[in-house]
């Protein structure tokens, strides 16, 4: 399924220039715009679709909206559709000043979907889902001698999750947010599986599921990050009935989302409950989830005509019309990102770039990151072939990324 936005011109506006390569770049009405690096910029060459933005550190999505450079080069485009990969109010306030339509859904129902607390009531009775839990102020919990999962109100990778095993470490949090409302559920044991799916007009479409490597060692410090997908374990570990399960809950949050006004990408978190075989959902998160660029990229090199799950979500943010297309399936690929880290020695730029020719000579392909601030992106590497064996247990194609980032630190 070939695309053409050239009557309907669309802008993708990130701070990251891998967020918006689920298209290929020659897409015709396609434009970006993005923070320069040297690598960003020996990705996308001389096309002048890309406008790389120079300047002192790495500017937010609103930050670059906000450049006179980016308004000239957005104002030159007639009609432009603006596009975000997590739209927020204040992103809304700057594209409505300057007369741009953004095509993100509403901050407003992303923050509702999302958040902690106002997410159980969206949930309704769909809160069955989820494993057991309680709403309450973080200083009115008790320790029981169990160790427990709880949730802020807001959340992203993992920062707003603690997993509280003693009664220490809970006066600790308590000392420090004592009013604050909090969501207490029961600690689940099992891998996490994840995928992104479309709502499209009413329609909803179910994308390929992906196991969630989560907390490993040395890509990120903190237990709950996520730190890549492996899009073929899910078929070894799961059972069909599992599978079947997996798909309805999947697909009654997307026509909870289609009712509530929601267009285009959104992901969930599902955990599988090993002593019981129970899948639970954890997470929704009401944007486009960062690995729905490396699945377009692994299904379009399936069949290159295909739907992609990000050209899906471009389509379903245009109001165009579906016509029962159906999202090419895979089975196979992992991707796994070092998050920045404490390290005690500094890196070496040249090693790294040696690293990095070798991986993609091996088959890998390698996006840098310039991010500074710890358990942001620093390195993706992406594979055609799984890397994980078992839940969190490597095979030998993970061990080479594993040996990629050590060879870096140590």
């Amino acid at each position: 399924m070939l695309v053409n936005f050239s009557k309907n011109p669309i802008i993708y506006v990130t701070r990251d220039l891998e967020r918006a390569l689920g298209l290929p770049l020659e897409t015709k009405g396609y434009f970006i715009i993005s923070n320069y690096s040297a690598f960003a910029k020996k990705r996308i060459g001389a096309r002048k679709n890309v406008f790389l933005v120079k300047g002192k550190g790495v500017l937010d999505t609103r930050e670059l909206l906000d450049l006179p450079q980016v308004k000239k080069f957005i104002n030159k485009i007639k009609k432009p559709n603006i596009v975000v990969f997590k739209n927020t109010i204040q992103i809304e306030e700057i594209c409505q000043k300057n007369g741009w339509k953004l095509l993100n859904p509403p901050a407003k129902l992303s923050n509702m979907i999302e958040e902690k607390i106002s997410q159980i009531e969206w949930l309704g009775e769909l809160a069955k889902f989820l494993p057991p839990y309680r709403i309450m102020e973080c200083g009115q919990i008790k320790w029981l001698g169990k160790k427990f999962v709880l949730q802020f109100n807001r959340a992203h990778t993992g920062s707003g999750t603690v997993l509280i095993e003693s009664e220490q470490q809970l006066k600790e949090i308590q000392d420090k947010f004592v009013k604050r409302p909090v969501r207490v559920m029961e600690y689940i044991s099992g891998p996490v599986l994840t995928n992104n799916n479309v709502v499209w007009g009413k329609k909803v479409l179910i994308g390929n599921i992906s196991y969630q490597i989560t907390g490993l060692k040395p890509f990120t410090d903190r237990p709950f990050a996520t730190v890549g997908n492996d899009w073929a374990l899910p078929y070894k570990i799961l059972t069909r009935k599992q599978l079947k399960e997996y798909n309805q809950i999947a697909q009654a949050i997307g026509k909870r989302m289609a009712q509530s006004g929601w267009q285009g990408l959104f992901g969930i978190d599902v955990i599988w409950e090993e002593k019981t075989g129970k899948l639970y959902l954890i997470e929704i998160n009401a944007r486009q989830p960062a690995s729905a660029t490396f699945e377009s990229i692994l299904q379009r090199e399936k069949d290159k005509s295909g739907l992609t799950i990000f050209k899906a979500h471009l389509l379903a943010l245009l109001g165009g019309k579906y016509n029962r297309e159906k999202l090419v399936v895979i089975k196979n690929g992992a991707q796994i990102v070092q998050k920045v880290v404490p390290i005690e020695k500094s890196i070496d730029e040249k090693l790294l770039d040696y690293n990095v020719r070798k991986f993609k000579k091996d088959g890998w392909d390698i996006f840098l990151y310039n991010n500074t601030e710890l358990e942001k992106d620093w390195i993706r590497m992406q594979s055609s072939i799984g890397i994980m064996e078992a839940h969190n247990k490597i095979n030998h194609q993970g061990t080479k990324a594993t040996l990629f980032v050590s060879k870096l630190f140590f």
